[in-house]
């Protein structure tokens, strides 16, 4: 047997395999969730022209305490065709441009006024540019907004369209195929027989990746036949295949030596991690292989732990690998062994608590976690109020 590959090593080796896909140009909306190709730069600047912050009155700073003579109005879309000259105020409205000769706003709740004369009832701006939104005070033309590599969030996106783009350099989408293994799983909602289960990986998975910039191909469930794998994974067309079941070392694993027979060469097997040991990872052709565990929560954790990473990475993210947090342990944790652990667990008022059973089997254990502790390997035990490492799951 090789030697255990410890989490990291193991989530680089599967990155190196495969480089980002290639580039698009797509329609903003398309680009959501998606990462940037190319860095993004600012075609406008933004505000283009002072703008004011209230609503209220343009006027000159050297004219306070007034009265001023109200001449014209300014409103967002509709601005002042004049100028402000000495002892003049134009109605202006929050976003409206602000007039040439005018340099700050005099907000509405400070004044009082008959007909077009103005009169000061308050403070009064306090200095030049008081109440008014600077030309450039977001960005420049020229500034770049958007790094490459960075996700394209509902925010970057709105970023995008005020600097004036209305399309963005993405990676296409990666297209990713999905198969279960195993002579025991028969489609959910088929009643089964004895000794056979309904499978769940397969929605399991659709539904953690349904986030991401793919298109899935479910291919369903494959019996425990050599020749019947091999004919599957041959005629696979994707960028990446994950399949679940079927990795171990048993007399009905055949994943790996379907794989093989296909025309795959596999880079690595069995990691230092649990749940999710029996993990591999290789190439056929153009295709990254994952084989994940058959146990839905090994299937769960290695899928956040390297498919989802692996997903990001093709689709060009700089930074592809889930985040962690800190928290407190409501209840002490045991010393861990060699491999790296991934306990489900709750966050509670006191902290967070880890599940009293972690079989690699219990969906309903993982449905009600929302969160996993990592525990490095060979970590000591860990007392009440201790700080853990957690990755959010819920």
């Amino acid at each position: 047997m090789p030697a255990l590959l410890p989490v990291a090593d193991a989530q680089s080796r599967l990155l190196a395999l495969a480089p980002p896909l290639p580039v698009e140009d797509v329609a903003l909306r398309d680009a959501a969730g998606r990462w940037a190709a190319a860095s993004v730069t600012a075609l406008r600047t933004q505000p283009e022209l002072p703008l004011s912050a209230m609503d209220g009155y343009a006027i000159r700073l050297a004219d306070l305490p007034g009265p001023w003579t109200v001449i014209g109005e300014s409103a967002a879309g509709r601005p002042f065709a004049g100028t402000i000259g000495a002892g003049q105020a134009a109605r202006i409205f929050t976003g409206a441009a602000l007039p040439p000769g005018a340099d700050c706003v005099l907000v509405q709740e400070e004044t009082a006024r008959d007909g077009a004369t103005l009169a000061l009832a308050g403070d009064g701006p306090a200095g030049i540019g008081g109440n008014v939104r600077a030309a450039g005070l977001d960005f420049y033309a020229g500034d770049t907004l958007i790094e490459a590599g960075e996700r394209i969030t509902p925010a970057r996106l709105a970023l995008a369209a005020i600097a004036g783009h209305a399309t963005l350099p993405v990676r296409r989408r990666v297209r990713i195929a999905i198969v279960a293994t195993g002579d025991e799983l028969r489609a959910a909602g088929d009643p089964p027989a004895p000794g056979e289960l309904p499978e769940s990986n397969g929605a399991m998975l659709a539904a953690l990746l349904a986030d991401l910039p793919v298109e899935l191909v479910d291919l369903g469930i494959l019996p425990d036949r050599l020749d019947v794998l091999t004919d599957a994974f041959a005629a696979i067309d994707a960028d990446i295949l994950v399949t679940t079941g079927g990795a171990s070392v048993g007399d009905h694993d055949l994943v790996r030596p379907a794989l093989e027979a296909a025309g795959a060469t596999i880079d690595f097997w069995r990691i230092a991690l649990r749940p999710g040991k029996p993990m591999m990872a290789g190439r056929m052709r153009d295709t990254v292989v994952v084989g994940l565990p058959g146990n839905p929560v090994s299937a769960f954790v290695t899928a956040l732990l390297f498919v989802k990473p692996l997903i990001a990475h093709r689709s060009g993210a700089s930074d592809p690998f889930p985040r962690t947090d800190l928290a407190v342990l409501a209840e002490p944790l045991p010393a861990n062994g060699a491999r790296a652990d991934y306990v489900r667990a709750a966050r509670r008022g006191d902290g967070v608590a880890a599940a009293a059973i972690q079989d690699s089997s219990m969906l309903r254990t993982l449905a009600r976690a929302d969160c996993l502790i990592v525990r490095p390997p060979h970590a000591p035990h860990a007392a009440r109020g201790d700080s853990v490492e957690i990755l959010q799951i819920a």
